[in-house]
């Protein structure tokens, strides 16, 4: 989805540091719209010599990026799973 130029809130790549929890860097900002974060891409928009991204699209970028790293996280070996649970029950059996 794109920035919808009339409705978004528009923010400078300084406004958009701001505005982020945990004020990223200005040039996180640009890495984030250049190159990106496991393949999703901050929403921008130059007009004239500015770019700007909006909140909406930070938003967008925040779930989509989110979820991507979600994707990637490794799913557990069956081996891992019964060490585990053999752990847990040597635990329980401890009384701990």
């Amino acid at each position: 989805m794109a920035i919808d130029i009339e409705n978004d809130d528009l923010l400078t790549v300084a406004g958009a540091a701001k505005y982020i929890h945990g004020r990223p860097s200005t040039r996180t900002i640009w890495r984030w719209m250049e190159k990106g974060v496991h393949g999703v891409k901050l929403d921008s928009v130059k007009i004239g010599s500015h770019r700007f991204t909006s909140k909406q699209a930070i938003r967008r970028f925040v779930c989509a990026t989110t979820k991507a790293a979600d994707a990637r996280r490794p799913e557990l070996s069956a081996t891992r799973k019964r060490a585990i649970k053999r752990a847990e029950r040597e635990l329980a059996d401890a009384g701990l």
